[in-house]
């Protein structure tokens, strides 16, 4: 079973300001990387897959890089309205793997 571990925990930004979410696994993932944004009472929303890949309608300053074991996933130009919580999961081994602790995003 793949372990992934995310930083930071928490993460308070200004609007305008950028914030990168570091993730890493224990063993390879390859590019099996998938990046969610969650609001309380809501689903998570696919931001994006395969590392880089953007799901449709997902602003392009949600961005992702990374392969292996070392991912990155950075908000450029931070609204508002992202304020929430951020997890990393990795799909390319079974069973599927998500922190336990997600990367809450604070907006000052």
């Amino acid at each position: 079973q793949i372990t992934v571990t995310q930083s930071p925990s928490s993460k308070s930004v200004l609007p305008g300001e950028s914030i990168t979410i570091t993730c890493r696994t224990s063993s390879s993932a390859s590019d099996y990387m998938s990046f969610y944004q969650q609001k309380p009472g809501q689903a998570p929303k696919l931001l994006r897959y395969a590392v880089s890949n953007r799901d449709s309608g997902i602003p392009n300053r949600f961005s992702g890089n990374g392969s292996g074991t070392h991912f990155s996933f950075t908000i450029s130009n931070v609204q508002t309205e992202d304020a929430g919580d951020y997890y990393c999961l990795q799909y390319y081994s079974f069973p599927l793997t998500v922190i336990q602790t997600n990367t809450k995003t604070i907006l000052k």
